[in-house]
């Protein structure tokens, strides 16, 4: 057997001080939270049990939690299905030149570099002019969509450029339509990455708190409601909510993954 170097180990321990530091803050709100009716903010734990788990969907004294919850799934969902139609089509309009595309392609994705708190103080300012009040279904919509959907618009470019056009030019030559040679040929070639980037543009938005923070209008989406209750919530509940929504996320990775390798072994088949 190959003895290891000391470099080995160094790096060994390395990844394992990156991965404390990735994880460590999720796992202290995970054991937090796992508390019974006596339990408080920090350390020590003084009983374990499921008692703030519950308490979530309950009642608070300062705030709430389900309706935002419910708020911030509709909006991740709405800016989902957006940023995929929207991404697909541009990335598709990208893969002929025109002219101007590289001048329209640098405005595209020149919001990604302005300071989050910017870009809602604008719109914010905008809304204001129009005269147009601001909403979480409105407003933060579109605060959402310039954050998620260039990001969207540059992994959809790179998805493309692999893109073999031969199956398309194959699908004319006996035929087919160009709505048909996208809906049969191009679309299930791409839906295992498009599931990746709907799940990333939802957790985008589900997570997006700086963009949403002055144009989500009378009601708060979950981050924002979070946020407020930092400074009065004085009971394990919001530690449990952490666990929740960390939980929540995972089953959503679990799901695309699923589906990302039914896909793909559907499309090896063929």
């Amino acid at each position: 057997m190959k003895k290891r170097s000391l470099s080995f180990y160094l790096l060994a321990a390395f990844f394992g001080l990156f991965v404390l530091f990735l994880y460590g803050p999720m796992i202290t709100i995970f054991i937090l939270s796992l508390q019974g009716p006596d339990g408080t903010l920090t350390f020590p734990v003084r009983s374990f049990g499921f008692y703030w788990l519950g308490q979530v969907f309950q009642e608070q004294r300062v705030g709430n939690f389900v309706e935002p919850f419910k708020r911030s799934l509709v909006l991740g969902g709405l800016v989902t299905a957006l940023v995929a139609s929207m991404a697909i089509s541009a990335a598709m309009a990208f893969r002929q030149r025109f002219r101007g595309a590289t001048i329209l392609f640098y405005l595209s994705i020149a919001s990604l570099i302005v300071p989050s708190i910017l870009v809602s103080l604008g719109l914010g300012v905008m809304f204001q002019v129009m005269e147009w009040p601001t909403r979480w279904y409105s407003s933060g919509l579109g605060a959402h969509l310039t954050w998620t959907l260039p990001i969207a618009f540059l992994i959809m470019l790179g998805i493309f450029n692999r893109f073999n056009p031969s199956y398309e030019e194959a699908a004319r030559d006996l035929g087919a339509s160009d709505a048909k040679t996208f809906l049969e040929i191009v679309l299930p070639l791409i839906a295992p990455s498009l599931i990746g980037v709907s799940l990333l543009t939802f957790t985008l938005s589900y997570d997006e708190f700086t963009r949403t923070s002055l144009v989500s209008g009378q009601y708060n989406t979950l981050p924002l409601e979070i946020f407020g209750m930092t400074t009065n919530v004085t009971s394990p509940a919001l530690y449990a909510l952490g666990t929740l929504t960390t939980l929540f996320s995972f089953s959503l990775i679990i799901v695309a993954y699923v589906l990302y390798r039914r896909l793909s072994k559907q499309r090896l088949s063929e």
